[in-house]
């Protein structure tokens, strides 16, 4: 673990899922990231857009955040759309990943995001898909829920359906929120735990719009479910926002 200096994280899930702007909260950034080919060539901006413009997308782009260097993403288009060949593509690079002999290349953790902005339909046939059909081996996945600020309006509307007054309603909201996101969580769990491949756990995420948003529960839930206490001790040390994480964490172990 000596030789590992950064830490490499694939991020999954739909597209508008949120994912960009959870790697800015977890890096303290308000910027885009630079992305590189995996040699350390960077790719530069117009080629970028001009490939997204076109649909295309490449796994083994590196996004790294100039404020913290040591984390290493991996950003896997949605293939919610059903594509098979965009499916097996992540799932090679995963296996490769996860295999590697060169330890400097292997991913150490999969955050797979699923929004609450569509929270009626939280599991569909992708998710489905890749935890039946994806073994990631020793390498953990968590199951993010992203955007439960958007379960705001619901809250409202179930606060008025049990007769509330609006500013009743307003009062309740954030824990009505809090509750129709545990409920939800709840179903998310219920169902990927029955799949053959279950995700390691679970993180509910809130107020990731906002730039000072602490992401220390992402973090040392992560690190708690890794095997390898090497991997648990390079993340923590990674993570630059909590400096009491650290020091709470070396005392544990």
């Amino acid at each position: 673990m000596k030789n590992i200096q950064r830490f490499r994280i694939l991020v999954m899930g739909r597209a508008n899922a949120g994912k960009t702007t959870i790697l800015q909260r977890v890096c303290n950034s308000v910027e885009k990231p630079e992305i590189f080919d995996g040699e350390g060539n960077k790719i530069e901006d117009a080629i970028v857009q001009g490939t997204e413009m076109r649909g295309y997308h490449n796994i083994k782009y590196e996004l790294v955040f100039k404020s913290n260097p040591r984390f290493v993403f991996h950003d896997s288009c949605g293939f919610e759309a059903g594509s098979t060949q965009q499916f097996e593509q992540m799932r090679e690079f995963v296996v490769e990943c996860a295999t590697t002999r060169s330890v400097k290349k292997r991913v150490h953790a999969i955050w797979f995001c699923i929004p609450m902005t569509d929270c009626c339909r939280t599991v569909m046939a992708a998710e489905q898909k890749f935890f039946n059909e994806c073994d990631t081996g020793h390498v953990p996945v968590m199951v993010l829920l992203t955007k439960g600020d958007s379960l705001e309006l619901d809250a409202i509307e179930e606060l008025e359906d049990e007769g509330c007054e609006m500013e009743e309603a307003q009062e309740r909201v954030t824990e009505k929120q809090g509750e129709l996101l545990k409920k939800w969580l709840a179903h998310i769990e219920h169902e990927l735990n029955s799949c053959k491949f279950p995700p390691r756990g679970y993180v509910a995420l809130q107020k990731m719009h906002q730039e000072d948003t602490d992401c220390t529960v992402l973090v040392e839930n992560t690190a708690n479910v890794m095997n390898e206490e090497g991997l648990q001790k390079l993340l923590i040390s990674t993570q630059q926002s909590n400096v009491q994480l650290c020091i709470e964490y070396a005392v544990r172990k």
